[in-house]
């Protein structure tokens, strides 16, 4: 009975490289008011998180030492707070957590930040979903997308690229997807034209959106938001993720997680993977204590899709 009461959580104590995560045993968390507590069958992870642990958001994010980290999960509920009606423990769900407490056995979030699971959403892509897809929600949104329209996206297999590919195909535009050539059958298989970066890629573009595009989504920074400016493209129907520098100097847009963080935009997205109209690729999955090979893999920046953890 006492073991019940402990869970696993992933730790770091200072900022730093992969090597401060730690996973200790802590108490279980226990959901207050209007919350619940779940017992978490996945995680994803981003790499906003690896730059929240080596300090590079001190200013804007500070840290509590020790911090916990992850947002994504999914899971079963195993206990409600008082005032909770719309979830039951036994509910499988999938949620978010703005506390950095999802790389762990148990969570707790607020009740109104879970949703029920469908049952063709698998465990991992359940896990993985919520900020790359509400990021991806929020970019495609924020360009304004009509049938028709050509829409170019950078880092085109990554997480956020590949769900916010897929989400503009769906809008009926003709999608260009930058990405690496290992990368360009998936690419094809949903639907995005694919085109490789590196030297001559501005000329490739040129001929894969026949010298027009209308707008541009970056979510791989490093000189992507000027590349859609000498495009021609207006810096309204521009968004970065990730390159906050170049969007103060060229007035693009960055909406991204923040603007979409909403649990209906959640289900909306469970829906269309449900549906068959969404994937989550999912590129390697590692166990809770595997965390720092995890986020190793992650920062190399060439994983086609998402990373999970699974307890």
């Amino acid at each position: 009975m006492e073991n019940e009461k402990k869970s696993r959580a992933v730790k770091f104590d200072k900022y730093g490289g992969v090597d401060v995560l730690q996973v200790v045993e802590v108490d279980r968390p226990v959901p207050g008011r209007g919350q619940v507590l779940v017992k978490v069958k996945a995680a994803g992870i981003n790499p906003g998180e690896g730059s929240i642990r080596e300090g590079k958001f001190a200013q804007q994010w500070p840290t509590t030492f020790p911090s916990g980290e992850g947002s994504d999960f999914a899971g079963i509920v195993a206990e409600v707070g008082a005032g909770v009606k719309d979830v039951a423990e036994g509910d499988e769900v999938i949620g978010f957590t703005d506390n950095r407490a999802s790389h762990a056995d148990y969570v707790v979030a607020d009740a109104s930040h879970v949703v029920h699971r469908p049952a063709k959403v698998s465990w991992e892509q359940a896990g993985a979903l919520f900020v790359v897809g509400t990021t991806a929600y929020a970019a495609v949104k924020a360009v304004t997308l009509k049938k028709g329209d050509t829409v170019i996206v950078s880092g085109a297999a990554g997480g956020v690229g590949s769900v916010a590919c897929q989400l503009a195909v769906n809008a009926g535009a003709t999608v260009i997807g930058l990405a690496s050539q290992p990368s360009h059958k998936w690419l094809s298989d949903h639907g995005v034209i694919p085109v490789a970066y590196g030297e001559g890629m501005l000329d490739r573009i040129r001929r894969a959106s026949g010298g027009h595009a209308d707008a541009f989504i970056d979510t791989f920074g490093n000189g992507y938001v000027e590349l859609a400016i000498n495009l021609g493209i207006p810096p309204d129907r521009i968004d970065t993720i990730i390159d906050f520098a170049a969007a103060k100097k060229y007035g693009v847009k960055t909406d991204g997680n923040s603007k979409g963080a909403k649990a209906e935009v959640l289900s909306e997205l469970a829906a269309l993977i449900a549906a068959g109209r969404l994937e989550i690729p999912i590129a390697k999955v590692y166990h809770l204590d595997e965390v720092r090979e995890a986020y190793t893999e992650l920062e190399r920046r060439h994983t086609h899709g998402k990373i999970v953890l699974v307890p």
